[in-house]
């Protein structure tokens, strides 16, 4: 783990998605963080000690989903499926599928595994199954303020976890996606789907994929903006600045409560979903698990 000195930054951005706003200044004491996205290897020493069967591998329940077909009712979880051409991007049912089968072990389905992947974020993997090996590790999921204090490394206000130009000097900096999203991924950044954690150079606090890769969970209900639930924006002057603000009741508009999600992933395309920014946030249902979400831990001393 990395030690993250806390301190007082401005939190999201006014450029890019309206559940960024408003920039607002807040304070996080320190705490300690993962270096890395919890990884396969990992997320497999977990699972062997506890016996912990994910979400993934559980069948819904039907009373959760009364509109599902019965077929569907089964253990699996959503998969990136390119279409084969260009597709209007205004309905993500065009690529992405619910796949029976698909979990932390067969990440693109039956028939797939995670051999050689050891080093790789695990995915398909709900808030429920991090908040369980978070609870068997010591540790806690971080607030989303917590995390984006982490991922700026001391850039305060930056564009970008590494500064404000996306590619400095025509190198990437994270596994994010090249070509024109969905349908075609050029990989120009040496890969197509995860990379395993610490391909690219840490950040100034030491960290590595705190842009792409995967989208990692946080403890914090998802609001449509900062201070929806009216706790955690006040005006920028010392006195007023809120310190380690937690969300509590977000939007919810379903059977199960939507917690934020950070950080982007290696799906997100400047023509679909800029999002491997520090700012960028998007809230997921707790019971959800996909190919490009995953999270990291961290441990507050004496708090």
């Amino acid at each position: 783990m990395a030690w993250i000195p806390g301190g007082t930054f401005w939190m999201g951005s006014e450029e890019f998605y309206p559940e960024e706003r408003p920039v607002h200044q807040v304070r996080v004491d320190g705490f300690f963080m993962d270096e890395h996205p919890v990884t396969v290897a990992e997320f497999r020493r977990f699972v062997k000690d506890t016996g912990h069967v994910t979400t993934a591998e559980t069948a819904p329940d039907p009373r959760d989903y009364p509109d599902a077909e019965p077929e569907l009712l089964v253990p699996g979880s959503l998969v990136f499926v390119p279409p084969p051409g260009p597709v209007p991007l205004d309905d993500y049912r065009r690529w992405w599928a619910w796949t029976p089968g698909a979990q932390w072990r067969h990440p693109e389905g039956p028939g797939s595994t995670v051999a050689g992947r050891d080093r790789h974020p695990v995915t398909h993997v709900s808030h429920f199954d991090a908040l369980a090996y978070a609870q068997w590790a010591g540790k806690e999921l971080p607030t989303e303020a917590e995390w984006e204090f982490a991922a700026r490394g001391g850039l305060d206000r930056a564009r970008f976890v590494w500064g404000d130009e996306f590619a400095p000097h025509g190198r990437y900096r994270a596994n994010t996606w090249q070509g024109r999203f969905p349908w075609e991924n050029t990989g120009e950044d040496g890969f197509v789907g995860t990379s395993p954690v610490g391909s690219y150079r840490p950040n100034g606090y030491g960290l590595v994929d705190m842009a792409g890769n995967v989208w990692e969970w946080t403890a914090d209900h998802y609001t449509a903006h900062h201070g929806a639930d009216g706790r955690d924006t006040a005006p920028a002057h010392a006195c007023c600045i809120p310190s380690n603000p937690r969300t509590g009741a977000g939007d919810e508009s379903g059977p199960y409560p939507r917690r934020v999600i950070k950080g982007g992933s290696h799906l997100c395309a400047p023509n679909y979903c800029l999002r491997y920014r520090p700012a960028a946030r998007q809230g997921e249902s707790v019971e959800t698990s996909t190919c490009h979400i995953g999270f990291r831990c961290i441990v507050r001393p004496d708090r």
